[in-house]
């Protein structure tokens, strides 16, 4: 489930606390979480709705400016019509995670693992992150041919890369966290 920045600053201040989606199959459920640039957001309640239940009020919630721009955004999806209740429910993980930057020899070997098992087959861990090395701040298509990827797999595999605190997401392409620097010097 994504936000726009501009929604995510409303969420941050309290302000947005549902959502509307249309999904062929849930992307949350209650009781989980969504880790977003803001943080942490505990997912309270997950529904199905039809339009005609969505109120003035709860497009505000939402952050739309009316009733009318809310449902027009909803009529380019497809699936059935979901409501999201959450709030914030704590910081992003991954910025601590990606300061840890001194790893025991144990951590660093798990890491390691964990990357291995992510190759796969073809590995591709290690290029991705030399490449954002060796170019911070470029744009996920300018990036994704030069490892052979569409750039949509591309940006996939950089939030694997994130979800494990090596990456940082720029307001344009991405660069290397202090714990993804350390791991391509070791």
């Amino acid at each position: 489930m994504l936000f726009k920045q501009a929604i995510l600053a409303k969420v941050s201040t309290g302000e947005v606390r549902i959502a509307f989606r249309r999904w062929v199959k849930p992307s949350v459920k209650a009781g989980g979480h969504l880790v977003t640039s803001i943080g942490r957001l505990g997912i309270d309640d997950v529904r199905r709705v039809n339009l005609e239940e969505i109120t003035e009020a709860e497009a505000a919630q939402a952050g739309e400016p009316s009733r009318a721009a809310l449902l027009a955004i909803l009529e380019r999806g497809r699936g059935e019509l979901h409501r999201i209740a959450f709030h914030l429910a704590g910081a992003d993980p991954r910025e601590a995670l990606r300061e840890e930057a001194t790893l025991t020899a144990p951590e660093w070997q798990a890491l390691r693992a964990r990357l291995a098992r992510m190759d796969g087959a073809t590995p591709w861990t290690g290029k991705v992150l030399a490449l954002i090395a060796a170019n911070p701040g470029r744009r996920a298509g300018d990036l994704a041919p030069r490892v052979g990827l569409e750039t949509p797999e591309f940006k996939v595999r950089v939030r694997r890369l994130k979800a494990l605190g090596l990456t940082i997401s720029l307001e344009v392409g991405y660069r290397l966290s202090p714990r993804g620097e350390a791991l391509l010097h070791r």
